[in-house]
């Protein structure tokens, strides 16, 4: 029997990034986003409770691969049955934080997407509150990436973000019961837009803003509230400049219509001024 994403509860688990440095970029979250490390193959695994990304040598602010998990061996079986239904050709790989028997997709920009079983956390220190949440990609067709995900995979569409022309410029997709874990944007380039981890409060984000300070990290963007999703975010910058979100007050979807918003300055942050990427 084939599963869509969100009958298998598929959620972010993972991440592998490229650096030029990755040395230099492992420290980074070692310290700034409270994570430990430890060596892996050509670079680093650094790891704190139920945030985990992989960084290896290659070209900087690229993804590599991003690990989604899900709730059991049948979603697995399901999801992987699900996509060689699609013809989106998934194939067996062996990832670190998996156990046995995930499989990989590569979506119609390149990104590898790999579903497994969380093989545990063995973190059991309580630092800042702060799982991996969600994964937004850049993209030049987000009709391509949209379809991928929805029809290929069963994620379910959130909301959009459209132009007054009618054109697609944002699409909010989501594997569980959170708002969204997988987001596009409208770009001139592929790969990935930023990742986000989850404060739960808004007492959280505090904290982390003050651990930011001690690390002399400023803030790129925030306080602020995003339309879409209604949370509350601040971001900051890692070495190779990717953008890292840390999030709150994430809305919770049980059974609404997709909501479409206006591509202004408002949509993606209530309280004032936006980033806007297109």
């Amino acid at each position: 029997m084939s599963l869509s994403a969100v009958q298998a509860s598929a959620y972010l688990h993972h991440l592998h990034l490229e650096s030029a440095d990755p040395d230099r970029l492992s420290a980074f979250y070692a310290s700034v986003m409270s994570m430990e490390r430890s060596r892996f193959e050509n670079g680093w695994i650094t790891q704190g409770p139920a945030r985990r990304l992989i960084i290896s040598h290659g070209k900087e602010k690229s993804l590599a691969s991003a690990g989604f998990a899900v709730r059991d061996k049948e979603g697995l079986e399901g999801l992987k049955a699900r996509a060689q239904e699609r013809g989106l050709k998934p194939e067996s790989v062996t990832e670190p934080f998996f156990s046995s028997g995930a499989f990989c997709v590569t979506d119609p920009d390149g990104n590898k997407i790999v579903f497994g079983l969380s093989s545990g956390d063995n973190h059991t220190e309580k630092p800042i509150r702060g799982p991996l949440q969600h994964l937004t990609l850049a993209t030049a067709d987000i009709a391509a990436i949209e379809d991928f995900y929805s029809n290929g995979l069963g994620f379910s569409v959130s909301d959009k973000v459209v132009r007054e022309d009618g054109k697609l410029m944002t699409c909010f997709m989501r594997g569980n019961h959170e708002h969204h874990n997988l987001a596009c944007f409208l770009q001139d380039r592929k790969g990935i837009d930023h990742h986000s981890y989850e404060a739960g409060e808004w007492d959280t984000i505090r904290d982390w803003c003050d651990h930011f300070a001690r690390h002399d990290v400023p803030l790129m963007w925030g306080p602020g509230r995003h339309g879409p999703g209604n949370n509350l975010f601040i971001f900051i910058k890692d070495p190779d400049e990717n953008w890292i979100e840390v999030s709150a007050e994430l809305e919770v979807v049980h059974d609404r219509q997709v909501k479409t918003w206006p591509h202004e300055e408002r949509t993606l942050n209530k309280w004032g001024r936006a980033i806007m990427r297109a």
